[in-house]
């Protein structure tokens, strides 16, 4: 006997209460297997893929791409099972009958935050009350395919009605401008079929170039001589993992009373040793592997800087281990992904796993656990060619050091102005776990580990 089993968004774990749909991997009438990915989802931290736990045939999903959704809401059902009569395979789902069966399958699949193991109680069983038509919940779910040349939605004033970080990206790789777009979403939503269907219309050969004129969103008529606003123009939501990291800088600045020092290094002697290191053979030692190992090093001499305030008991917790963030920046915005116990690895191990967490931040399959659990933070802004700045804390962390691009400059070296290559370091620390002391202390010992990494070596 067939059932139909209904497959909510499970909890996706730290804290995550909501998440978007970004694509949808299966269609209503699939056969999915157990643990088959059926949907890629967007949470505030990372980009999942969530694998169903049941096996059988896909009857509905609920929400279209773009779609927000709240941990617990119904996101696909499934009709498991053979039918009543004892045919071979579930292949018409609006048959199927369902049963108070309890379904045996489960994987053990474990995706970040929860499992697919869970206990069956939280498989909700069918009403056998009636066969069941295409769920009962249609009126919630849109399982068939949207009707992509719907009746030409009003073109939406204001912002581009665009919500997921890969249609921009598809609409920037291939060079179209998303205003140009009449989304097939709930209320113009431009969607990724939109833009792939612009994208092969605009590759087929010679459009018509009949002057169209521009769905202007609002406030286009300000623009000087009637020209179209210039791209980026316009309000952008809050939302996703640009959401969660406005949040989370706001709550930095909100409780924590930073200050930040900052000194220039001579990091000649630095990039000599790195190049040293490298000649020898072996995998190459990247800079922000060794900027992380004296990191680790001056944090075990000042480890008030790798700590934590716990404002309801007013405590200052110091952290046994060192989890170094690092920023990153991708096509979905800033993301801080965590080397765990930076403090016991080796420049070489450090530089692997810099490297690992970095292409997976591009991929955007870094997990909600590769992006949690930082003690300290190493902000390597000098790649955007950029000498200082004021980096903010990441809550709730005690400091973040900053490290400029490293460039010739004239320099006093050994008596006489030199060319050298110097690198600006900056220091934001909580005031609250130490004084300028210890953070001008962990400051001075990074830049001189910097200048003469040699004195690394007398506390290896």
């Amino acid at each position: 006997m067939a059932q139909v089993l209904e497959f909510k968004l499970p909890d996706l774990g730290e804290g995550l209460t909501e998440a978007e749909i970004v694509r949808w991997l299966v269609a209503v009438g699939d056969v999915v297997a157990i643990d088959q990915p059926v949907v890629e989802v967007e949470t505030a931290k990372a980009m999942v893929e969530v694998p169903c736990p049941y096996g059988g045939v896909v009857t509905a999903r609920f929400g279209e791409e773009g779609t927000e959704l709240p941990v617990g809401a119904p996101l696909l059902t499934v009709a498991v099972g053979e039918p009543a009569d004892g045919a071979v395979a579930p292949a018409a789902p609006q048959k199927a009958e369902a049963k108070d069966a309890e379904s045996s399958e489960y994987s053990g699949n474990v995706l970040v935050g929860y499992g697919t193991a869970g206990p069956a109680a939280r498989r909700r069983r069918v009403r056998r009350d009636g066969p069941v038509t295409a769920p009962a919940t249609a009126a919630v779910a849109a399982p068939a395919a949207a009707p992509v040349s719907a009746p030409a939605p009003a073109v939406v004033d204001g912002p581009v009605p665009v919500i997921s970080p890969l249609v921009r990206k598809l609409a920037r790789e291939k060079g179209l401008d998303l205003r140009t777009l009449r989304g097939s979403g709930p209320d113009g939503l431009i969607l990724r079929a939109d833009v792939e269907n612009a994208v092969r219309a605009a590759e087929a050969p010679a459009p018509a170039p009949a002057p169209q004129p521009v769905t202007a969103p609002a406030g286009a008529e300000r623009s000087e001589m009637g020209a179209p606003p210039a791209e980026g123009w316009g309000r952008v939501p809050l939302r996703g993992i640009r959401g969660a990291v406005a949040d989370k800088l706001s709550r930095s600045r909100t409780e924590i009373p930073d200050a930040t020092c900052w000194v220039d290094a001579d990091a000649t002697e630095l990039m000599a040793a790195r190049a040293a290191m490298n000649a020898a053979g072996g995998p190459k030692i990247s800079v922000l592997a060794l900027l992380a190992r004296i990191c680790t090093a001056g944090l075990a001499r000042f480890p008030e800087l790798n700590s934590t305030v716990d404002t309801a008991a007013r405590e200052i917790v110091r952290l046994p281990s060192v989890h170094l963030g690092f920023a990153a920046q991708t096509d979905r915005g800033l993301v801080v992904p965590v080397v765990r116990d930076a403090h016991t690895r080796t420049a070489e191990s450090l530089t692997a796993e810099f490297a690992r967490l970095t292409e997976s931040a591009r991929q955007g399959t870094l997990t909600p656990a590769d992006l949690t659990g930082g003690t300290f933070t190493l902000n390597n802004y000098g790649v955007f060619g950029v000498d200082g700045s004021t980096p903010i804390i990441n809550h709730p962390e005690a400091a973040m050091l900053g490290v400029g691009r490293i460039i010739p400059k004239p320099w006093v070296h050994q008596g006489e102005l030199a060319v050298r290559q110097v690198v600006q370091l900056s220091l934001t620390f909580d005031h609250r776990v130490c004084d300028g002391g210890t953070a001008g202390g962990f400051l001075r010992y990074v830049a001189d580990c910097v200048e003469n990494p040699a004195v690394l070596l007398r506390t290896l």
